[in-house]
């Protein structure tokens, strides 16, 4: 079990990564939907929460709906004992930095070649087997 911050506007519905054979849910919680979501090749790797919020960032946004008029619901799991006058605890920040440790070291440092000139013979070769190359 682990936090993420979610949008409350936004989400990617389970029903259609399933449709997609090339992709498979990674994480997902009964609450707030699919949150990581990758290509069977783990090439593509789709992060649908924002883990990289301040603690703080979810308030903000509250807020500011709140003085719109616009009646956000308030967001669950966040303000301690529901009070939103109560500084927000980041459960989510060490989460955070384990989900980019792993990304680096499996998904980066595990499959990038030991010999550089080879590198440019992968990117071909992924650019002609229809994968997204950054």
């Amino acid at each position: 079990m682990f936090y993420a911050p979610h949008s409350r506007y936004t989400e990617v519905r389970e029903r259609d990564i399933e449709k997609c054979d090339d992709l498979m849910q990674l994480a997902r919680s009964a609450e707030a939907g699919v949150y990581i979501a990758a290509s069977t090749s783990y090439r593509q790797i789709f992060v649908t929460g924002h883990s990289e919020y301040e603690y703080d960032t979810l308030k903000n946004e509250y807020l500011r709906d709140l003085e719109k008029k616009e009646n956000p619901p308030q967001p669950e799991n966040y303000f301690t004992k529901g009070d939103p006058d109560r500084k927000p605890l980041n459960r989510w920040r060490a989460h955070a930095h384990l989900l980019f440790g792993n990304w680096l070291n499996y998904c980066v440092y595990q499959e990038t070649p030991y010999d550089i000139t080879r590198i440019g013979e992968e990117m071909q070769f992924y650019r002609y087997n229809g994968f997204n190359v950054l």
